[in-house]
């Protein structure tokens, strides 16, 4: 591990330096990730849009349009194929339905089989009705929202207000920006992009509070210490563990992004660009925005309201 002997190092960098740089890369991403979700929508998977999905293999290599021709006899409802793999010999095969019948749907799935003929291996055969979609849905947006309401509740309890402020703006710029890429990129939003988008959450927030506890404590530590020299002892001293820390969890999350196929396509980007995002706006979210506030007037006006001192 040689490459990343620099890291284990004590480093003096600036970080708030270029904390403007930051607040205007931030902002763009966000007015992009509002522009996709608001004019492309999402690219809702079988588990919401309800309808069937067949994956297939064949020996050799598969042509598309000879295919679309060939499926659109059975006349299925917003027919969708997707050449898969790298040797063009996979391809998706997703369509809606309207039935609620498992009976009818897997008619469909049959139809499909008789119009390929034989060489092919079906690999994954997924039905799901229009209404149990629609409740997937509602249930998956209602676990997000509670998901995320414990987090903020926990930091606001956590930490003063202006850490609580600072980790909760962090927290929805990385899940503003998330969910607006898989938009814009049309990746499938389904059941496993959603815990994805849990496990970037609970990421996000947890390098968010290291850096805050080492910022407190430093507070204590070096009273004289000028804020602003301050925050970027806070962030050199955590650095390391930082990156360490985001290099370990990218490997394994690049792996998967590589190797996991597309069934795990957008599961394993949300967390390639969670550890990514979520390791940039703790620095350059969470962090610079405390310079904006005199956090030791309000921990000293915080003393002097509470005889017992500041407890944690």
């Amino acid at each position: 591990m040689k490459m990343f002997s620099w890291v284990t190092k004590d480093t003096n960098i600036d970080f708030l330096k270029f904390r403007k740089l930051g607040y205007a890369i931030s902002i763009v991403m966000c007015i992009v990730a509002i522009w996709s979700i608001a004019f492309n929508g999402f690219n809702y998977g079988i588990d919401f849009s309800g309808g069937i999905l067949v994956e297939v293999k064949s020996d050799e290599a598969i042509n598309m349009e000879e295919m679309r021709q060939k499926l659109a006899a059975i006349n299925l409802d917003d027919l969708n194929l997707q050449s898969i793999g790298e040797e063009n010999n996979e391809m998706m095969i997703r369509a809606q339905t309207k039935e609620v019948d498992e009976k009818a749907q897997m008619a469909a799935v049959n139809k499909i089989k008789e119009v390929l003929g034989d060489g092919y291996e079906y690999r994954r055969v997924e039905l799901v009705g229009p209404q149990v979609g629609d409740e997937l849905k509602k249930a998956g947006v209602i676990a997000s929202a509670i998901a995320v309401l414990a987090i903020c509740l926990y930091v606001w309890f956590r930490f003063e207000w202006q850490f609580a402020i600072g980790a909760l703006v962090g927290l929805t710029h990385d899940l503003l920006i998330t969910v607006g890429l898989l938009s814009l990129f049309r990746f499938d939003i389904s059941l496993t992009t959603v815990a994805a988008i849990l496990t970037l959450a609970g990421y996000s927030i947890n390098d968010t509070v290291v850096n805050y506890d080492r910022i407190r404590e430093n507070l204590r530590k070096f009273k004289k210490m000028p804020q602003y020299d301050l925050l970027n002892k806070s962030t050199n001293d955590i650095f390391s563990r930082t990156i360490l820390t985001g290099i370990t969890t990218l490997l394994a999350a690049v792996s998967l992004f590589a190797f996991g196929g597309d069934t795990l396509r957008s599961f394993s980007f949300t967390i390639v660009w969670g550890v990514i995002v979520g390791t940039y706006s703790s620095i350059y979210v969470s962090t610079t925005l405390m310079n904006l506030f005199n956090l030791r007037a309000s921990q000293n006006a915080e003393k002097n309201v509470n005889p017992f001192g500041n407890v944690d």
